[in-house]
């Protein structure tokens, strides 16, 4: 009996092994003609039940038009789309518009793609830090690699004592932090 019940497992592995190698060879093999409209990643997913990551709440907010176009420019759509999890510093439009005039004209220059990603990096952590997370004088790794300082006076919420939080917003992938300012990197040294 034991002889039969190994041949059985055996044989079924050997066919379920053998059907993913022809599978994998075919597909290699045979190229669908849909497959050049299926480019893209994680935020091309179409799914309205489920809660939206933190770039689907920033395409939908009419207060951060300058933030989603920055991402785009600067290719990190599909990077925050993925699963995270993100903390995310995200500025309104009127944040963008107190920098100097001509700043993000300039920015979304090709030639300035870089800096561009520098800063919209330097508005993302990664983890979920809720608001009863920060404390004041904590220091947050941003993805560019530069910190954050957080200041905490009577439980509203500052970053690097400039930049000032107004809500919060959970994300399937994370949570927004609407902020009335942007977050410049330190100079590089």
């Amino acid at each position: 009996m034991k002889y039969i019940t190994n041949l059985l497992y055996t044989t079924f592995f050997l066919a379920l092994f053998s059907c993913n190698q022809s599978a994998g060879s075919d597909s290699a093999r045979v190229e669908s003609p849909d497959t050049t409209k299926l480019a893209g990643g994680q935020e091309n997913v179409q799914d309205n039940d489920s809660e939206k990551d933190v770039v689907k709440i920033a395409v939908s907010s009419k207060d951060h038009t300058t933030l989603v176009t920055a991402l785009q420019k600067a290719d990190l759509v599909t990077a925050l789309s993925n699963a995270g999890p993100f903390t995310v510093f995200a500025p309104t439009n009127e944040a963008f518009a107190k920098l100097p005039a001509g700043t993000i004209d300039e920015l979304m220059k090709d030639t300035k793609k870089e800096d561009l990603r520098n800063i919209l990096q330097y508005h993302v952590t990664l983890g979920v830090l809720k608001p009863e997370s920060f404390s004041d004088g904590q220091k947050l790794g941003m993805v560019n690699g530069d910190n954050v300082t957080v200041q905490v006076k009577e439980g509203k919420i500052t970053l690097n004592n400039s930049v000032h939080v107004i809500t919060s917003i959970p994300a399937s992938n994370g949570i927004i932090y609407i902020v009335d300012g942007v977050l410049l990197p330190p100079a590089a040294k």
